[in-house]
């Protein structure tokens, strides 16, 4: 009787000391897990501020979008305005290309100015009267001394002493430099007829006539 009792105690004791480390056990495991879970956890946070933070943001809302929208129309005004300008300048370009062509075709077609011929030199007196004899001692009509006479009336009043003191142009015909008369005369400095032949020399070699003379000094001026 007392054996058997010893060795029921001995195998209660025994079952006891295993439930205590089964007890142990458990509660080391279930705070590893705790621990565990909680480390988990708490490094759950930062991966998912760290993702968030890495997700792309948007790059323009609406306003953003109508901005770029105006921008956009604004550039597309301002070529269009541009081009128009362009289009504008080249065509007034052409037109008044196309005016000053029929100007000179109409000026070419019209030729040199003509007026009633005189019935003869007589009705000239002075440097003029002199002037007709020569032109037609030249080879020119009659015709050619209304046109010669306006044009050295512009020029000089038919005076062999009318100097240009901006331009150095002097005499009757208005020669520049007034040495090119030498050519006809030495005393071209005082001379009319010597004046008037250089005159008439230079016409006829540039514009043919007296009357292509005048007509070139009406429309610019100067012959």
């Amino acid at each position: 009787m007392d054996t058997f009792v010893i060795r029921l105690w001995h195998r209660v004791g025994t079952l006891r000391a295993l439930g205590i480390l089964v007890l142990v056990a458990g509660l080391l495991t279930g705070g590893f897990v705790i621990a565990g879970r909680q480390t988990q956890h708490e490094t759950a946070q930062p991966v998912k501020a760290a993702d968030a933070a890495s997700l792309p943001r948007a790059t323009g809302g609406p306003s953003a979008t109508q901005s770029a929208e105006q921008e956009a129309q604004s550039k597309a005004q301002d070529a269009a305005s541009a081009a128009a300008a362009q289009a504008k300048a080249a065509e007034d370009a052409a037109r008044k290309k196309k005016e000053e062509e029929a100007s000179r075709s109409n000026t070419r077609s019209a030729g040199p100015p003509s007026y009633p011929a005189p019935a003869s030199c007589g009705v000239y007196s002075g440097h003029r009267r002199t002037g007709c004899d020569l032109v037609v001692a030249a080879g020119f009509g009659l015709d050619q001394m209304p046109c010669l006479d306006k044009l050295w009336t512009r020029e000089s009043g038919w005076n062999p002493h009318a100097e240009n003191k901006g331009s150095g142009a002097y005499g009757i015909p208005q020669a520049r430099p007034r040495t090119k008369m030498a050519s006809a005369g030495g005393d071209y400095l005082d001379n009319a007829g010597t004046q008037i032949k250089w005159g008439l020399g230079y016409i006829k070699d540039r514009y043919k006539t007296p009357c292509g003379a005048w007509g070139h000094s009406q429309s610019t001026g100067w012959y």
